[in-house]
């Protein structure tokens, strides 16, 4: 058997206190308020390997979604002790669509910390002047105010036309890539603000080009979204109502789970088109630019606040039963062709 003396023994207890005090704690929950999804799963991992859970079990990842009703596996998972005692990282997605009493419950919870539970939601709305836009509910939540006095609120912009140069080059340089004169400038026109569209045309360049990349061949990176939804407007605008058909078809087979994708992607043009109509500066892809613009010009506020008002009603009358999915595809591209054929 050892025998410590005092000093020793108070040597050791000092030590051990300042260790403690340096390590990471993790927050009892934490909200993330960032429009840009993949920035914001960096953060969550970032945290989950900063601060790992006391004994060999790792955080076990769990998603739900706001955007739908949460399920009691949620509620189990927030508020009980699992009886393997496994760690869970509860992840909340487009936390922002939650009603305002079912945010009322999920405070109470949280009143009641919950040991073998990290919930993370995820506020993923789009900021206005440099700020989050929160619905009052939420700003008003005595969980939201408590989180931000104990520093649990992370909060990021995501990427904007300034901070995508400088985006770009931290991945660059953690991935090897190197850029020839123009290059970088190249690669920054051609890629849209968002972090995942540019990891994976980061990490494309370096698959088929290596690590020094020069102006002609950020070509590759020429980004396009999966369902062109400005080539389909064009096709119904020039009247070829067939071929937008057969561009919708080949998103997904069911008319159900493809009405809800197509519908967000058109408000989201929407609201790019009304951006234009008010003078604001945007971010264009170059080959789409002009065109984009006339159609701004040929809708005006008008008839941008038509197509908004036609994406909604589509979206009201499958949500109360009024139509199937697949009658108000049908009845949306008919109003559609009419509105474009101004």
């Amino acid at each position: 058997m050892l025998f410590f003396t005092d000093k020793v023994q108070n040597l050791v207890q000092a030590h051990l206190t300042v260790l403690i005090k340096t390590m990471p704690q993790r927050a009892g929950f934490t909200f993330c308020i960032c429009p840009d999804a993949y920035i914001t799963r960096e953060f969550i991992h970032t945290q989950l390997a900063t601060c790992p859970p006391e004994g060999s079990k790792a955080w076990e990842e769990h998603v739900h979604w706001g955007d739908e009703e949460l399920s009691a596996q949620f509620w189990e998972q927030l508020t009980l002790q699992g009886l393997f005692g496994t760690p869970r990282a509860l992840i909340v997605r487009n936390a922002q669509a939650i009603p305002a009493a079912v945010w009322k419950k999920i405070s109470a919870a949280l009143a009641k910390p919950n040991a073998q539970c990290w919930p993370f939601f995820c506020l993923e709305n789009a900021w206005e002047k440099g700020q989050p836009k929160l619905a009052a509910h939420i700003a008003k939540l005595p969980c939201l105010a408590f989180a931000d006095k104990q520093r649990w609120v992370w909060r990021s912009a995501g990427l904007d036309a300034r901070g995508l140069r400088q985006y770009i080059q931290k991945r660059s340089t953690a991935l090897g890539i190197r850029y020839a004169a123009g290059a970088l400038e190249a690669l920054c026109a051609a890629v849209p603000p968002d972090a995942a569209t540019i990891e994976n045309e980061l990490q494309k360049l370096a698959v088929f080009h290596g690590t020094a990349i020069s102006p002609a061949m950020t070509q590759t990176a020429g980004w396009k979204p999966e369902f062109d939804i400005f080539a389909f407007i064009r096709l119904v605008q020039a009247g070829n109502t067939l071929a937008a058909w057969e561009q919708i078809s080949r998103g997904k087979k069911d008319d159900d789970g493809l009405l809800f994708p197509f519908l967000a992607l058109l408000l989201r043009e929407a609201r790019l088109l009304w951006q234009i109509c008010m003078g604001e500066r945007v971010r264009l892809h170059p080959n789409d630019a002009a065109q984009k613009q006339a159609l701004a010009r040929t809708l005006g506020t008008a008839g941008v606040a038509k197509l908004i008002k036609a994406v909604m009603y589509a979206e009201w009358q499958v949500k109360a039963g009024e139509r199937s999915p697949e009658q108000a595809l049908d009845a949306l591209v008919a109003e559609l062709g009419l509105l474009f054929a101004r």
